[in-house]
């Protein structure tokens, strides 16, 4: 669908269409316009308007084709598809009003009323050609990449994301990832966090059963209360998934994969912020 049928939609739809309001795919034609000025480049004008150009990018995120199968739909070549798409996304990371505040913000969060939420969520991958086992997830039983997302447990937003390959156990990419909490921060995290509470002491998980024993009513208690807290986390990773780039079997290179969640995540945050 090009743009001149998809602004007859109404609001609802075209969210439903592109995952993303009029607000904000008008935010990202005008810096992709912006871009375009700046440079002035010479030469035979681009056979598609901006607005296709971002609505295209947008339903690339959004649905997750093929190239070949946008390009006929759009009217161009697959490799114009590619270019369109590596070259706005570019231009949105580059403008920075879609980054995510980062680690930094994390340490200068220094009261007690501040509540982050931790989460790894699993994004499936094609299987490698080289390096196969560090992207196996025994916990999926196929390849992976894995996110990390942290997010304010009140305002839901996303603070940082981390990655890494699908073998790496959740809290060992926690470690990796340099992430460290203000003193008077309070962290709730799942099962595969166990031992946070050496590295930062205002950090709870659930409590894990016992072999051959259950847990006390008591124990069952703290975990629901525990969950009812963390679920936040949870709808953040269904909201950023809508995006089946993120959910599907990715099929791009692997490098370009924590620009783009990086990129999503930023649109989530602009989008609860309007």
């Amino acid at each position: 669908m090009k743009f001149w049928r998809a602004k007859q939609l109404t609001s609802r739809k075209f969210k439903r269409l592109t995952g993303v309001s009029r607000q904000t795919f008008e935010l990202m034609v005008s810096l992709v316009k912006a871009d375009g000025q700046n440079k002035n480049k010479p030469g035979r004008p681009p056979k598609l308007i901006i607005e296709d150009q971002v609505l295209m990018v947008i339903q690339y995120w959004r649905e997750y084709r093929t190239y070949y199968h946008i390009g006929l739909d759009f009217g161009v070549s697959e490799s114009a598809v590619c270019r369109i798409v590596f070259k706005i996304e570019n231009i949105l990371i580059k403008s920075k009003k879609f980054s995510l505040p980062g680690k930094k913000e994390l340490w200068k969060m220094s009261s007690e009323e501040d509540l982050v939420v931790m989460d790894v969520t699993e994004s499936p991958i094609e299987k490698p050609q080289k390096g196969q086992k560090r992207f196996f997830s025994g916990k999926q039983r196929e390849h992976t990449l894995k996110t990390q997302v942290i997010i304010h447990q009140k305002s839901s937003q996303i603070i940082c994301l981390g990655h890494d390959k699908g073998r790496i156990h959740d809290f060992r990419l926690f470690k990796s990832s340099g992430i460290r909490f203000g003193k008077l921060i309070k962290v709730i995290a799942d099962k595969g966090y166990q031992g946070i509470s050496k590295i930062h002491q205002l950090s709870e998980t659930p409590i894990k059963k016992p072999k051959a024993k259950k847990l006390t009513k008591e124990q069952k208690k703290y975990n629901r209360e525990l969950n009812r807290l963390r679920i936040v986390v949870e709808h953040v990773n269904r909201r950023l998934k809508i995006f089946k780039i993120l959910s599907d079997r990715y099929r791009n290179r692997h490098r370009r994969f924590g620009l783009r969640s990086n990129l999503i995540a930023g649109i989530y945050n602009y989008e609860l912020a309007i």
